[in-house]
């Protein structure tokens, strides 16, 4: 296994690769939890709902993993997605927006479990601002530079209306976030050097409710 190189050989891969391999992780660290030592390309493919022609197109694209007749070294490949996805180290997260959405978000145990830490959650409603979520005080817009400059941020969530939302994704901008996670349903405009992933659960609903209704015209 070329270690170093693997993990870094990223030569235009494709999204869904990423969310497989994040489903992957997941899946390793549950086998890792129960004590199994070595897994094939089918086992994590019956696992996780994919082919093993997949499983192992999808890890070719970071190098040579695991070894033919044998399997995978479940910690082994556990540490290389792990350092693909970034998740060797530590990220903090600044959010905007303090209502119910944000409210879901800051308390979603799942982020810590994955490396990510809410670190400042901020607000311009006067009636929010002071209040606690968890042990983060709702702040003021203003202090945003302060929180981003001490925690060292590279991500923010916005979790506004659409109404604000350029707004604010511009004055994360400005304060040197690289990378923004948008809850709200307007299409932000950014800079190539930005990365942005939309998170419109009313589409993901409309997906939903699409393929429902092709497969009932299907069976017809």
């Amino acid at each position: 296994m070329n270690k170093e190189a693997s993990v870094l050989k990223t030569l235009r891969v494709p999204e869904a690769t990423v969310t497989r391999l994040s489903i992957y992780s997941r899946f390793l660290e549950k086998l890792d939890r129960n004590g199994v030592t070595t897994v094939s390309s089918g086992e994590i493919a019956e696992g996780v709902g994919v082919s093993p022609a997949q499983v192992r197109k999808d890890l070719a694209y970071f190098g040579e993993f695991g070894t033919r007749g044998v399997g995978y070294n479940v910690k082994d490949l556990l540490r290389y997605t792990m350092k693909i996805l970034g998740l060797d180290q530590h990220w903090n997260l600044v959010l905007v927006g303090a209502g119910n959405l944000g409210y879901a978000l800051c308390t979603y145990s799942g982020f810590n479990k994955r490396g990510f830490s809410i670190v400042g959650v901020f607000d311009d409603d006067l009636t929010k601002i002071g209040k606690k979520i968890n042990d983060l005080e709702v702040l003021p817009l203003e202090e945003m530079p302060r929180v981003i400059e001490k925690y060292g941020c590279r991500i923010g969530i916005i979790a506004v209306p659409a109404r604000g939302a350029q707004e604010i994704a511009d004055l994360m901008i400005k304060n040197g976030l690289q990378a923004i996670l948008n809850f709200s349903p307007a299409v932000l405009n950014v800079p190539d050097y930005i990365e942005v992933r939309n998170v419109d659960l009313a589409v993901k609903l409309e997906i939903l409710t699409f393929n429902l209704g092709f497969r009932a015209a299907q069976n017809l």
